[in-house]
């Protein structure tokens, strides 16, 4: 799991630097072909930045067409985490002669939405498409935008810390006050925290340069959950350090948080959710579907991911149950 996700990183990597060109009108003969064989589209990838879970989505996308034996001539562009990055990208490809968008985490799907009128958007990694204001509602999107979310199952992963850790009654949190995202799991953490008897301490921070001094000021703290923050997953590292020191257990929502120091997930296959959002983008591409009707789809699966060496250098024991269950990470 973790070769496979460190050769896509790498490979996003290598194609942010390239850049490479779509090209032009690919898509129009295509369409008149009704889906015959030689068929290729130009489709530009926006990424938010680069970390596993982001990069194992875009890489699914791409094989749902390879899969599907469909050519396709791929702009794929990283802003880097940087909104400003974003919009320029987002911008370039609406006045690109590209087929279709793909837009990887929230900000990434606003620039793309804003920007881009003149052909269609998928998004992926999108926790809520209606909050983010990309869609009028998930069953009917009503413009040129759907796409997939990898919204949690943030209270079932919460009962999984409680069983990691079952006296946690403080749970500190690390998000970006930027990521809108991040603001409607804290709101559903709360909520689902107060259920369980458990408080919720949060602390924010602008940029990944912030994470460990907003980790520090969590204070004494039960356990840390790690929601789908794009700013925070990406500099995971900083978090985990501090964590570890204190030795204070570390729980993600997916699983490339856990890969990077965080002791476990009942999580998303950011793979699955990307070949899930590929499908839909052929659906699109080749049957003709609206962006506009094509509802928004959510993960279907969830799966433990355990990493045993972070449990033990937090001081902690996962449950035999939870370990038969699980993909293990190291």
């Amino acid at each position: 799991m973790m070769n496979r996700k460190l050769t896509a990183g790498l490979a996003l990597a290598a194609a942010g630097v390239l850049g490479l060109a779509g090209c032009s009108g690919s898509g129009d003969d295509a369409a008149s072909e009704g889906g015959s064989e030689g068929q290729s589209y130009s489709i530009g990838v926006l990424q938010l930045v680069q970390h596993p879970a982001l990069d194992a989505a875009t890489e699914g996308f791409q094989q749902a067409f390879e899969d599907a034996g469909v050519e396709v001539d791929w702009d794929i562009q990283n802003a880097n985490g940087e909104q400003a990055t974003a919009v320029t990208i987002a911008q370039n490809f609406s006045s690109s002669d590209l087929d279709m968008v793909l837009a990887v985490a929230t900000p990434a799907a606003q620039a793309s939405a804003q920007a881009i009128t003149n052909v269609p958007v998928l998004f992926t990694a999108v926790t809520d498409a209606v909050s983010a204001e990309l869609v009028e509602s998930n069953d009917a999107p009503g413009g040129n935008v759907t796409g997939t979310s990898d919204a949690a199952p943030i209270g079932d992963q919460l009962d999984l810390l409680a069983e990691i850790v079952p006296d946690a009654k403080k749970i500190g949190i690390v998000y970006s006050s930027g990521e809108v995202n991040s603001e409607v799991q804290v709101k559903a953490a709360k909520e689902a925290a107060e259920e369980r008897g458990m408080e919720i301490v949060e602390s924010t921070v602008t940029t990944a340069n912030d994470i460990a001094q907003s980790a520090e000021s969590l204070g004494d703290v039960d356990a840390i959950y790690v929601p789908t923050d794009n700013t925070v997953v990406s500099g995971i590292a900083s978090l985990i350090q501090v964590a570890e020191a204190k030795q204070i257990p570390v729980i993600g929502a997916e699983s490339g948080t856990v890969e990077g120091g965080a002791i476990a997930t009942l999580g998303i296959d950011y793979t699955k959710l990307g070949i899930q959002t590929g499908e839909m983008a052929l659906k699109i591409l080749q049957d003709g579907g609206d962006p506009a009707t094509t509802p928004v789809e959510f993960s279907k699966e969830f799966t433990y991911v355990v990493n045993e060496g972070a449990a033990e250098r937090m001081g902690v024991t996962v449950p035999e149950e939870i370990l038969a269950q699980a993909e293990l990470v190291e």
